[in-house]
């Protein structure tokens, strides 16, 4: 199949390129409307008990509050007459706003409670339909800042995703600026060529916009995470280098062997191209356990990672070939003084490395790890939790009202815990089951439609604002508390809230921020399990299939652990301990459920694509009968510089997002960025080198059942005609130090 890819794209190059062209212009049109498709948050499970407390709100109540306009009194006395005018007039007005509802404020009747300790702030609390960013800035803009003797800032659940989305779009902007000419500047050193330089960055153009344009139609039908545009930036341009490295690269060493443009092409195909299918293959085996999770924002990142490493694929199988077709010895055009020492087909210093460590593999293993096992003891202490307001700069409006509540009022209704009866309850059982609530420890007041309760007395009576806790006899209750939220305190209080009985015997369904973040870490804990069995039985499946070998997909996924590991380890030192929090400006918070996740599939998919990389070298030499030792120390010093160039530039993708504004991001790129770094430096160096020196023959294991069974149904790179002359190229190349016999053990 390959070669007839090869084939046709030599023969229809012309005709590739211009469909493609037209593929592009039209993705492109298609995907820059994505941005408006997608959404913040998604952190929920959509079947747990909160949010069917919420979607039960939402259809006899209007939903939950999830707008908070924070109104400081400028001469700090809120009850002045310009005050109470500015208070109503604000009330009213957001009333008004279409998809606005549930509005109640200091201003309002049963209000009083939504003031300050010191009284000079007071609350209007709102719930907004579900809307883009540019709607949520629309309705903040219109009733924030200075509104004479007033001054109004936004807050809640609303206006953080509103702040989150348009700083994650601002943050792209800058990261793909840093990204994208350095990226460059790094491909035209590796390859010597301003031409052959080009060819990786075109492959991440189609990517990218192909996968923007299927997000959008993706949005148009189901929720996705606006966070998928920053994978879809990262992965396209990261695997359009990793590809168009290792086409170019395989593309330049048989014209460089004296093969003509039709032939070398044909060989790059047929080789590089059956690797690039496999590596694909494993991100995409990684990536689909997202799909497991139940979240809408880890789903997000399957749709985008699948669909990038797809079209990535297939622009490498077509669009790259044809290009490659139509340039011939041009490919190396532009070139540099030093182009002849790029495009060598081996990496001495690779060679040497790899042939040291087999002489005292044991010896040079045990340090390295060493010290990747102490980058991940922080582990041993991490806690885990989901995305807040402290995710923000401190500079942003949302954040700062959060903190206002939480110091400044006496308990925070911005995080009310609700509490709605799945069937109508008696009025007089509702009253006794809320002042039960309002006597649990954390428990401020109540509000109900059987009036206000606290410390298990009634304490206000039901007036015009009852009708909002009743409908059709279903009740719902707002439970003001003084916890923290996110807090050990707030989830042992939604859970005695979970375990008191209903009134009557009616079930009570528990929501709100606080049960929300319990239920989203449950689904996660839950899943997580079945992704990490699917994750590593599909990745040796995979690798099975691609050496025929049980041991060298046991190898692999044991090294991939160790850098795993070590990376998240790492990111628990800088993001949970603090370490470095004033270099990046981030607040230390729990590490984020999700983004671990995410972290562990996609970092997991990444370092298999350069396990594919090097072993399909590795495997070629020794299918060709090429002596173990020789055949890693030649497969590593044909493909190390491709891997550590695209680990490089890779990371260089990943490390743009250090620059976020947004913590979490922040943790993402540096954390994956270090751990294709350590995968493609220290693991691809030194450990596998050593790995197969111990295992030796062993490496190539198989029971004879599944020899037979690899014998139909395998497949691999190898090439026996080109692995032959690889591998004599190899001997001829050893100088004698190269020839020192190589020693097991220390």
């Amino acid at each position: 199949m390959l070669d007839r890819t090869a084939d046709f794209t030599y023969r229809r190059a012309r005709t590739v390129l211009l469909l493609a062209l037209l593929a592009v212009v039209a993705l492109a049109a298609v995907g820059f409307g994505a941005f408006g498709k997608l959404k913040g948050g998604g952190f929920d499970d959509p079947a747990s008990p909160s949010s069917r407390a919420a979607a039960l709100i939402e259809e006899k109540f209007g939903g939950e509050n999830n707008l908070v306009l924070l109104v400081s009194a400028q001469d700090g006395d809120l009850d002045a007459p310009a005050v109470e005018r500015a208070g109503e007039k604000l009330t009213r007005g957001l009333r008004a706003e279409p998809g606005v509802s549930q509005v109640t404020s200091y201003w309002a009747p049963g209000g009083s409670a939504l003031t300050s300790r010191d009284g000079d702030r007071a609350l209007v609390l709102a719930h907004m339909d579900d809307a883009d960013t540019e709607r949520i800035t629309e309705v903040t803009g219109q009733w924030t800042g200075e509104k004479g003797p007033v001054s109004v800032q936004a807050g809640g659940p609303a206006a953080l995703n509103g702040d989150i989305t348009a700083q994650v779009s601002g943050d792209l902007a800058l990261a793909e600026a840093i990204a994208v000419p350095v990226t460059l500047v790094l491909l035209i050193i590796a390859f010597g060529s301003v031409v052959a330089a080009l060819l990786p960055l075109a492959i991440g153009v189609v990517a990218i916009l192909g996968t923007f344009a299927e997000l959008y139609v993706l949005g148009s039908v189901t929720d996705v995470s606006v966070f998928a545009v920053n994978l879809t930036t990262a992965l396209g341009l990261g695997l359009g280098i990793d590809y168009g490295l290792l086409l170019v690269s395989r593309f330049r060493e048989r014209l460089g062997a004296g093969d003509e443009t039709a032939r070398a092409l044909r060989t790059t195909v047929r080789t590089a191209g059956r690797t690039i299918l496999f590596s694909a293959a494993t991100v995409v085996a990684a990536l689909a356990a997202l799909l497991l999770f139940p979240p809408f924002f880890l789903r997000s990142f399957a749709y985008a990672g699948i669909g990038v490493v797809a079209i990535a694929a297939l622009a490498a199988l077509l669009i790259v070939p044809a290009l490659l077709a139509v340039l011939g010895e041009r490919v190396n055009k532009g070139r540099l003084p030093w182009a002849d020492a790029v495009r060598r087909p081996e990496a001495p210093l690779w060679r040497k490395m790899a042939t040291t460590v087999m002489r005292r593999p044991a010896l040079t293993a045990l340090p390295v790890l060493a010290v990747l096992l102490l980058a991940a003891s922080p582990l041993l202490g991490a806690t885990f939790g989901s995305p807040d307001e402290r995710v923000l700069p401190e500079s942003a409006e949302s954040r700062q009202v959060s903190t206002v509540l939480q110091q400044d009022f006496a308990g925070n209704d911005a995080a009310s815990i609700a509490l709605v009866s799945e069937e109508s309850a008696p009025q007089r059982a509702v009253a006794r089951y809320a002042a039960d609530v309002s006597r649990l420890e954390g428990v401020v007041r109540v509000r109900s439609a059987t009036g206000t309760w606290a410390a298990g007395h009634a304490v206000r009576k039901p007036d015009a604002s009852a009708a909002a806790f009743e409908r059709d006899g279903v009740h719902r209750l707002t439970v003001t508390t003084k916890t923290t939220p996110a807090s050990d305190a707030a989830a042992e209080l939604v859970r005695d809230l979970r375990a008191m009985p209903g009134p009557d015997g009616v079930r009570v369904l528990v929501g709100g921020q606080d049960a929300a973040l319990i239920d989203s870490k449950t689904a996660i804990a839950d899943k997580l399990p079945a992704a990490v069995l699917w994750v590593l039985g599909s990745t040796f499946v995979l690798l099975f299939l691609f050496t025929g070998s049980v041991v060298q997909p046991l190898r692999a996924l044991v090294l991939n652990a160790i850098s795993l590991t070590a990376a998240i380890g790492a990111m628990v030192w800088v993001f949970q301990d603090g370490h470095l929090s004033s270099v990046l400006g981030f607040t230390a918070m729990p590490m984020d459920t999700s983004m671990t996740v995410l972290m562990f599939c996609i970092v997991f998919g990444l370092s298999m694509d350069y396990e594919v990389f090097v072993t399909s070298r590795i495997k070629e030499l020794h299918d060709a009968g090429t002596d173990d030792r020789e055949a890693v120390a030649g497969g590593l010093s044909r493909t190390g510089r491709i891997v550590t160039m695209a680990a490089g530039l890779l990371a260089v993708s990943f490390f743009a997002f250090a620059t976020s504004q947004i913590s979490f991001l922040q943790m993402f790129g540096l954390g994956s960025g270090l751990a294709i770094l350590i995968d493609a430096v220290a693991v691809r160096g030194v450990l596998v080198p050593a790995a197969m020196r111990l295992l030796g023959r062993t490496s190539w294991y198989a029971p004879r059942p599944l020899r037979r069974l690899h014998a139909r149904v395998g497949l691999s790179e190898s090439d026996p005609g080109k692995a032959t002359e690889d591998a004599s190229a190899t001997a001829d190349n050893d100088s004698g130090k190269d020839k020192e016999p190589v020693h097991s053990g220390v």
